[in-house]
């Protein structure tokens, strides 16, 4: 038998916790474990960039989720390849910190391209 493939009855692995408190919740199996799968730090660094980016030509400042409002997905996809091809440049040359900096140019842009994408699918769901 292959533990990886069997359910918690073949394991004898209880369906609830029970902490000391005597407070009872289901097991965190088959759930989204966001708190391992991502890194802070990156996170961190990411707002960082995001709030540096949020001032405007004009001066003026942008909300933080200003980009939430819909950029096409041609924008988005152009930008995530110019910066990829400056990342892998910046790589060659050896420029640590112009790396992460155009590594979350294209996290921005990855994340907004996501966003349009589930936009679409969430939309063509509930239209069904």
């Amino acid at each position: 038998m292959n533990p990886d493939t069997m359910n918690h009855s073949e394991l004898n692995m209880p369906l609830i916790r029970t902490f000391a408190t005597g407070a009872t919740r289901d097991t965190n199996d088959n759930k989204l474990d966001y708190w391992r799968f991502l890194s802070w730090p990156v996170i961190e660094r990411y707002a960082q960039y995001m709030h540096t980016h949020r001032v405007q030509a004009d001066g003026s400042l942008r909300d933080g989720d200003n980009w939430k409002k819909g950029i096409p997905i041609e924008c988005y996809r152009e930008s995530l390849m110019r910066h990829h091809v400056d990342m892998e440049l910046a790589c060659e040359r050896g420029t640590r910190l112009e790396v992460m900096e155009l590594l979350c140019a294209m996290l921005f842009n990855t994340f907004g391209l996501l966003h349009e994408l589930l936009k679409v699918t969430r939309n063509k769901v509930d239209s069904e």
